[in-house]
């Protein structure tokens, strides 16, 4: 936790539109609760710079220096912004006399929160552009997946109002089971169906057989009863836009291996072949899309996609001149919109998700399914891929090999 270079401040004080940056010109008049407000936001950090805001006490909105007095009272007001209770979990910050500019400055750092969000007298404030404003429900959702990004991840959590006769006990131990763990580790093990339950993360303990969010996508035969999103809306668009007639529509449901079984057959049926029998001794057939990329990116979209919080599903639609995979819940973790599909970075919104996705053989390899979705296109002599991600959703846009 180092304070900012005094050139780094300098560059903060002259960025007018930046987001981790606020002025005051001196502590007088609205500024005490502007302040407080500003901190709050800041250990909020909404757009997750991961990098400390901040407040400057004697700088005018341009960022020269306003000449204001930097008195050691002033410091320990400032100082005691932490402690005084109004802003809760008490914010990491620390409290200088910097001289910037040629002039004495306070600089109050502020550091991203470990357990947003961040409440100043009950309300949660984030930063939007250069200016604070109030969190929308969606903000303070993507502020509480931070929070179990370094506690239980949704994906473990009960389930209350399901029970464990909603679980299918016999695709639990004839598919699952024997893909999770080798024949004489089976064999050799006492444990109840309870216990296996619980060592496999599907209910809650073996003692306490309560039905995780896991458990419910992964063995209950109809999950979208306690995870109303968790399925998978597809359209085939003839044209190339919305307006454009509807030729084929699908909802995809039920336990995930059997809703990723349907989706790469529904794939399958509108991805034509391409045959080239003159530009060799051997024809060459290749699809419009190669099968491996739209398979990486579905299974990626369910894997990393929220389901806390909303009840909006997967979306496909499939245009004459692209494909969009809409997922649901934007970047996690140490993934950010600026760093999004760089290879070999990843993060897990679902991280016992992805591992049962592994035992079914939906996915081999974790962290790369974004780089092998490229690789496929480029081999196919398909346009690359490209994204929109914000904070709310992730859109991946695939072009055909013959545009």
């Amino acid at each position: 936790m180092n304070p900012c270079s005094d050139q780094e401040l300098e560059a903060l004080l002259d960025e007018v539109e930046s987001e981790r940056a606020e002025r005051k010109e001196a502590w007088s008049g609205s500024a005490p609760e502007k302040v407080r407000e500003a901190v709050c936001a800041f250990a909020n950090d909404l757009p997750n710079h991961q990098k400390p805001g901040v407040i400057f006490i004697g700088a005018r909105d341009d960022g020269s220096p306003s000449g204001a007095p930097v008195t050691d009272q002033l410091l320990l007001t400032l100082a005691d912004i932490k402690p005084d209770g109004k802003i809760v979990p008490q914010p990491t910050l620390t409290v200088e006399k910097r001289r910037l500019k040629g002039a004495d400055m306070a600089v109050i750092s502020v550091w991203p929160a470990d357990a947003p969000p961040v409440r100043y007298s009950g309300r949660i404030w984030i930063r939007i552009g250069p200016r604070r404003g109030l969190a929308s429900a969606q903000d303070e959702r993507i502020l509480n997946e931070r929070r179990r990004h370094r506690d239980i991840p949704f994906d473990l959590a009960p389930r209350t109002e399901a029970r464990l006769e909603d679980l299918s006990r016999a695709y639990f131990e004839e598919d699952y089971l024997p893909s999770a763990f080798a024949p004489d580790v089976l064999a050799a093990n006492e444990r109840s169906y309870e216990q296996r339950l619980s060592a496999c993360r599907m209910i809650v303990a073996a003692d306490e057989p309560t039905p995780t969010v896991l458990g419910l996508l992964v063995l209950a035969q109809h999950p979208q009863r306690w995870l109303p999103g968790a399925y998978i809306q597809f359209l085939r668009i003839q044209g190339t836009e919305f307006s454009h007639p509807v030729v084929d529509e699908a909802v995809l449901d039920g336990r995930l291996a059997r809703m990723m079984e349907r989706l790469d057959d529904l794939l399958s049926s509108h991805n034509r072949v391409a045959v080239d029998f003159t530009s060799g001794p051997t024809e060459k057939r290749r699809h419009t899309y190669p099968p491996e990329a739209l398979q990486q990116l579905c299974r990626n979209a369910v894997m990393h996609r929220s389901y806390e919080g909303t009840n909006a599903p997967i979306r496909i639609y499939w245009f004459d001149d692209r494909i969009e995979i809409i997922s649901v819940g934007g970047p996690f973790g140490n993934v950010t919109p600026e760093n999004f599909g760089t290879p070999g970075l990843a993060d897990y919104r679902n991280p016992h998700l992805a591992e049962a996705m592994r035992v079914l053989g939906l996915v081999q390899r974790f962290g790369v399914g974004i780089s092998i979705a490229q690789a496929a296109l480029r081999g196919n002599g398909n346009p690359p891929l490209t994204f929109q991600v914000d904070a709310s959703r992730v859109v991946a846009c695939l072009r055909p090999a013959n545009s």
